[in-house]
């Protein structure tokens, strides 16, 4: 626990909430701003490394220094993140080559592997317990506000600034969080001293940046059942094995193994990985809808993003509020179904669908998801000692962002072949006339007013059905997670927070 006194705690909480801001968003802001990028730095081929470095090497640093934080202490290891953090965004806004943004990117990524998992932890080492439900909303609804407000943030300062201050933007903020944290926060110095899980972490991240790269990489640069995807897998498949095996025996394991004999921990991590999958196919895939299919501009793309983000900070503040009165189990069935609503009615899109249809269907998502960023924390240490709070908390924030990202790739696959397929045909039955060739090698090209000026009428409404089916089919698809989703919380126990062992205790004294 922390020493931490309650009249600072005010600035500890914000210090908090804007790393988190800051760390979560850098996985979202940089989407819109890609078209600009790669137009000035080139490497058109190379671009999809600028965010697969920061996701996998945030991905990679959540459990490694989520267990540091168990053993060493939370500040140390969170103040390093947001040094290294910051350090990663300056050097993004200096980089002249692609190559240069997707390494510099790398640095970002491990930066924010310390400050997600960490500063949840923090939040729930200084926060009593009676507390958590409120604070835990909003800490959630950041999160999930970070996830939609990251690419509309980028389009704007990209079409209004440069996109070099889309990462020179964490500068001031982050600051601003090292001063209140390095400050206000007190912790005690009281740490159990333990082995370093070495080859437990080299073995971790080199199984993650194989599945990665085997994702990023198959289907797109090179063929499924290529050598270089197939080795991928290979590597990703032994050292997965290895893993589990030095895990197993370790004295003091990155991912312990013996929690997910807790049926509440493992059924928030199940309910993390697939909401996660289905919220980052939503946040992706309407905004290309309302650019390519109704024609808005990036800038507008995003702002119809807003109306999901007021859902879920909603939704998360309402959950988080929630957690005192009934089960989070209850809680999270009712939201799971509003998620599969969403995703459902989303799937129902069409070139003819109206900005409010839209609207309102983002809005339902944006409720089914909320809660999850504020009940799945909670209910993870629901069972746990404060001396594993880094270990459960890193774990849930890993398997939430690897369902975001296999979300990504997969449902990425899932739309691109079905587009791509279809254009094909079109492009053959009129055999190019009117028709730019480029197109099928960069689809995205629909998405830019411009190139959109350049194709006649009757060719760009068979374009944008196509996009828009191809849209839609991948909506279908993505029910399936959401469904999952709510089959974890099904097989939840109905633990609440009012009947932890830290409540009870923090109401006993109270009392007294």
């Amino acid at each position: 626990m922390t020493k931490t006194k309650q009249s600072h705690l005010g600035f500890v909480i914000a210090g908090l909430l804007l790393s988190i801001l800051m760390a979560s968003m850098d996985n979202t802001i940089v989407a819109t701003a890609m078209g600009t990028i790669v137009g000035e730095l080139g490497g058109f081929d190379k671009f999809v490394w600028v965010t697969s470095a920061y996701m996998v090497a945030e991905m990679a640093g959540m459990p490694i220094f989520g267990k540091l934080s168990d053993m060493f202490g939370r500040k140390r290891f969170f103040i390093f993140g947001l040094i290294v953090f910051l350090f990663g965004s300056i050097l993004c806004g200096t980089a002249n080559t692609i190559t240069e943004l997707s390494i510099y990117r790398a640095i970002q990524g491990i930066g924010a592997g310390a400050l997600i998992p960490i500063a949840f932890t923090i939040m729930f080492d200084t926060v009593p317990v009676e507390q958590r439900g409120k604070l835990g909303g909003l800490f959630g609804a950041v999160f999930g506000l970070s996830s939609i407000f990251g690419p509309l943030l980028g389009a704007y300062i990209t079409d209004y600034i440069s996109w070099e201050w889309i990462f020179y933007v964490n500068v001031p903020l982050g600051i601003i969080a090292f001063i209140f944290i390095a400050v206000f926060y007190k912790e005690s110095a009281v740490h159990k001293k333990q082995k370093i899980d070495w080859w437990g972490a080299i073995t971790l991240v080199g199984a993650i940046v194989s599945v990665m790269f085997a994702l990023e990489l198959g289907g797109n640069e090179y063929e499924w059942d290529s050598s270089v995807i197939v080795s991928l897998f290979v590597s990703f498949t032994i050292l997965s094995v290895i893993f589990v095996l030095i895990e197993r025996k370790a004295e003091e394991p990155i991912i312990s193994f013996p929690m997910f004999k807790n049926r509440l921990f493992t059924a928030s991590n199940v309910i993390g990985l697939f909401s996660g999958m289905a919220f980052i196919t939503a946040s992706i895939y309407i905004p290309i809808y309302i650019q390519g299919v109704l024609g808005g501009t990036a800038t507008n793309s995003g702002l119809v993003l807003l109306p999901m983000m007021v859902g879920s900070v909603v939704s998360a503040t309402g959950g988080g509020f929630l957690m005192n009165r009934i089960s989070y189990r209850r809680i999270l069935i009712i939201f799971t179904i509003i998620l599969i609503a969403g995703i459902a009615l989303l799937s129902t899109l069409s070139p003819d669908s109206s900005r409010l249809l839209v609207t309102l269907y983002m809005i339902v998502t944006g409720l089914g998801i909320g809660a999850t960023f504020s009940v799945l924390p909670n209910a993870a240490i629901h069972h746990f000692e404060p001396s594993m709070r880094g270990s459960v908390n890193s774990t849930v924030s890993f398997i939430r962002s690897l369902g975001m990202t296999l979300g990504i790739t997969i449902f990425g696959i899932i739309q691109r072949n079905d587009f791509t397929s279809s254009l094909q045909e079109i492009f053959a039955g009129m055999n190019g006339n009117g028709m730019n060739g480029s197109m099928l090698n960069d689809p995205r090209a629909i998405l830019q007013p411009e190139a959109r000026a350049q194709i006649p009428e009757p060719v760009l409404d068979k374009i944008t059905d196509v996009l828009s089916s191809s849209i839609t089919f991948t909506f279908m698809w993505a029910i399936i997670p959401s469904v999952l989703a709510f089959i974890g919380a099904l097989i939840m126990t109905k633990d609440q927070l009012s009947e932890s062992i830290e409540y009870k205790q923090s109401q006993s004294i109270t009392n007294k």
